[in-house]
Formats: C-alpha cells, structure tokens, sequence
C-alpha cells in the first residue's frame, strides 16, 4: 500500500468525504480527486496537515509503519477542532433558545446554570471520541503496555 493508498483508507474508515478533507487541509476538493485517482502525487505538500487532520503521523503515511507507542488518552488538534464547532453550535441553540428555553422543574435555567451545563457537555464530548477513537480504530488506538 502506498501513501495515496493510505491516506485513501484513512478517509474511508473514518467516513470522510473528499470535500471535507479538502476544506480542512484548506485545497480544492479537485486536488483530493486528483490524488484519489492518481492524477497528481501534490499530497506530498500536505502530509503535515493531513496527519495531524487523521491523527497519525507522517512516517505511518509514508511507510505504514504504526508508531510503537500510541497514546489513545490524547486528543488531536483535530479531535479538539471538532469538540469546539459541536460546542459552539449547542452553545448558540442553548442561548438562543432555538428548541426552547432550557428549564428544569419548570423554571428557565440560569446563566450559570447553562455554563456549567456546557462544561459537562464538552467534557463528555471529549471523553467519546477518546471512547470512540479505540472502540472503533482499535488498531491504531489501543493503548499498549
């Protein structure tokens, strides 16, 4: 398997489209086509980006080779983007009361009553995806002794 290959199979296993990829390496969703069909081997300029996007490192897109100590406790700069725009969107519908006003025996919640409710929910955002991450990568993410 190459590192076009590689980075393939990363997009497959975790469900991501060309066009996110494209969005979050900041290319055209055309250069991603390229690299897919191997029209361009241009990825080279981006292995950085895209192994911090998938959470590997550039020597397992290279070679395919796992590092030998794989910290599953960790969040990515990825996995923390992705908590952070979750989170900004539960904040904005809370504030807004898009779906309602937040209550709890009848009465509207507080201001720091919805904070601390925010805090919960990033907090157990974050503990999930670390769940996630070796329930359903477990190769890559199993924590070793």
């Amino acid at each position: 398997m190459d590192t076009r290959e590689r980075i393939l199979k990363l997009m497959e296993n975790n469900h991501i489209t060309k066009y996110r990829l494209a969005k979050e390496i900041n290319v055209s969703s055309g250069i991603i086509s390229d690299w897919a069909n191997g029209k361009s081997t241009s990825y080279t300029k981006y292995l950085d980006k895209i192994a911090n996007y998938f959470g590997v490192t550039v020597d397992y897109l290279l070679t395919g080779k796992e590092p030998e100590i794989i910290d599953s406790g960790v969040l990515t700069p990825k996995d923390k983007k992705d908590i952070a725009k979750d989170m900004e969107r539960i904040r904005e519908k809370l504030m807004n009361k898009e779906d309602g006003p937040a209550s709890f025996d009848g009465e509207n919640i507080s201001d720091e009553s919805a904070d601390l409710l925010l805090a919960q929910i990033e907090s157990m955002l974050g503990t999930i995806k670390l769940i996630n991450k070796e329930k359903y990568n477990p190769n890559k993410n199993k924590k070793k002794k």
